[in-house]
């Protein structure tokens, strides 16, 4: 028996029942005019993935059943799987079967993640069942996400004691670097453990400070990768699956039949759902569709292509049409605009270069430079009158007292200041250029260089943003040589630069930083990596002290395992000294 599956990968927008539904009905065509049976999409793309404190909202649950059963209503002979909220004395994060107008079934999600950037447990019960849907021959089982994670999780009832020969999985996976590589090879184990086809239909687009990077896969009875979908991008997915060939490898597996008698999960029961069928409806090629297999990414295009399509996202779905960036001459900002125009277009991105008593020529010049190579508008504001009656309106209370930081972040406030207030004026979204590695330091000031609405490097250490500086330039080269190689400086005083004022060069803050933010390493297993003891724990000291800052932060993109923000949660009162 052959099958026509499609993956519609789609990119929804949270709380926009009504646009997610078109967006929705409108992949059910294209899939219908390629002879698609069965339709997946992914996890919650009903209501946009995560709805976080909306699912508290009784209308919003209701508007969502509303939107699901209009749906339902449109769909005919093609067989649909569809992520939506459930709702009985309780609600669920599940997946509808919509076959002929209606809803034939619905799988609840029984494993729900409650770590890193994940709270499924405040808000949903977890589901107690498994059902294998069957018309004739075909048999497939539905989970979401998290489900198909467990080795004996409910897909595994499915496929072992329910016989289904396709175990399709409905997900919104978050991106974050090499996460695709670790997805397949985990999708790769199960199709071969299960001796199942194993679909994986993945969210793509940005959410606040997630990025879903699609890739949506298909890997058959063996584990052998049969198609892949686009990264970053919205796609649909079609392929035909050879479901005799699971029967017959079966066969050739008398394990199977054991472990059959031997398997029970607990807490899950299995169900059988009986479909009505229409596959001899479909027109049917003369040739087998073969899955279309897209590259992998290499990790700087991925990364850079994450920050695009975040940016993209969020400025688009919360109604900015422009953006706005102090252009300093430096690397940071440089890739910034970069981002920005690759996501919101030249036209769409407006440069502001601030100068002071501090600032360099070159910093000029290679602040005017990208903003020629990017096409941009490039506004010149210069801060010295405004800095000088600031320090004329502090000499009094700064009477007797050296020049030192407060004087420095004076004018990174001021940046700001006019940073916000050209948003306000104009309506533009105000982009923070700072990165991971400053950010984890404190090495920014609070209400200066940390104001704006999206952090865009929030995530990215700065090392990686010389790597995506160069990835860019690679494609188009809009960053000068001078901006990459010149050493990194705030310019606040006379001769500043940055790696005199942090304990070490960033090549090796970088290290430590990931050691201690990323995989919470001990200051005694840092140093045993071989680092010296002085500079780890000056380093840890900082990261501590300075959680008040990044609770101040702007939301910005994750691309690493654990990013500041909804992702490592540390309290701002505390006491506990690493060791």
């Amino acid at each position: 028996m052959k099958l026509r599956i499609g993956l519609a990968q789609l990119n929804p927008t949270v709380g926009d029942l009504e646009g997610n539904a078109e967006k929705i009905q409108d992949y059910i065509g294209r899939a219908e005019a390629e002879g698609v049976e069965l339709l997946a999409f992914p996890e919650l793309a009903l209501t946009g993935y995560p709805p976080e404190d909306l699912l508290l909202k009784p209308s919003f649950i209701s508007a969502n059943l509303e939107a699901l059963a209009e749906l339902a209503r449109q769909v005919g002979k093609l067989t649909v799987v569809l992520g939506f909220v459930d709702r009985d004395q309780d609600i669920y994060n599940a997946a509808a079967v919509i076959c002929e107008g209606r809803v034939v079934g619905v799988h609840r999600k029984v494993f729900l993640p409650n770590y890193s950037v994940f709270d499924e447990d405040r808000y949903f019960a977890p589901g107690r069942e498994a059902c294998v849907f069957r018309a004739g021959p075909l048999a497939f089982g539905v989970t979401i996400c998290e489900d198909i994670w467990y080795p004996d999780g409910p897909a595994r009832l499915q496929t072992l004691v329910g016989g289904g020969q396709l175990a399709l999985n409905i997900a919104a996976s978050p991106y974050y670097l090499g996460r695709g590589a670790e997805r397949e090879r985990m999708l790769a184990a199960r199709a071969a453990d299960q001796v199942a086809i194993v679909a994986f239909c993945n969210l793509v687009g940005g959410q606040d400070e997630l990025v879903f990077d699609g890739r949506s896969v298909i890997f058959d009875e063996q584990g052998q990768l049969l198609a892949r979908g686009k990264q970053f991008e919205e796609d649909l997915l079609v392929a035909d699956l050879d479901l005799e060939r699971v029967f017959n490898r079966r066969l050739h597996d008398p394990r199977r039949r054991k472990e059959r008698l031997d398997y029970s999960l607990e807490r899950v029961d299995l169900r059988v759902v009986e479909l009505a069928f229409h596959q001899e409806a479909r027109p049917r090629p003369e040739r087998p569709l073969a899955g279309r297999i897209e590259p992998e990414l290499a990790l700087e295009e991925e990364a850079y292509r994450a920050l695009v399509l975040g940016t993209r996202d969020y400025a688009r779905k919360n109604g900015f049409s422009k953006a706005v960036l102090g252009l300093s001459g430096g690397i940071d900002s440089a890739l910034v605009a970069a981002i920005a125009v690759d996501a919101l277009g030249k036209e769409n991105v407006v440069g502001v270069f601030m100068p002071s008593r501090f600032s360099s020529q070159a910093s000029r010049e290679d602040a005017e430079a990208v903003a020629r190579n990017l096409g941009i508008e490039l506004l010149s504001i210069g801060i010295d009158e405004t800095y000088r009656a600031y320090l004329e309106t502090l000499a009094g209370p700064f009477a007797g007292t050296e020049p030192g930081t407060a004087e420095e972040n004076i004018q990174a406030r001021i940046r700001g200041n006019i940073l916000m207030a050209l948003s306000n004026k104009f309506g533009w979204l105000v982009l923070n250029t700072g990165n991971k590695s400053e950010l984890s330091l404190g090495y920014t000031t609070l209400y200066g260089d940390m104001a704006g609405g999206f952090a865009v490097l929030k995530d990215v250490p700065k090392t990686l943003v010389y790597r995506l500086a160069r990835y860019r330039n690679s494609v188009a080269k809009v960053i000068p040589e001078r901006v990459l190689e010149k050493p990194p400086s705030a310019e606040l005083r006379p001769g500043q630069l940055d790696e005199a004022d942090l304990p070490a060069p960033y090549a090796v803050l970088d290290q430590i930083l990931k050691a201690y933010v990323e995989e919470d390493r001990g200051l005694k297993e840092i140093v045993e990596l071989g680092f010296p003891e002085g500079t780890v724990r000056r380093v840890i000291e900082l990261v501590d002290k300075n959680e008040y800052k990044r609770r101040q932060s702007p939301p910005g993109i994750r691309i690493t395992p654990r990013a500041f923000g909804r992702d490592r949660r540390l309290p701002i009162t505390n006491r506990f000294a690493p060791r």
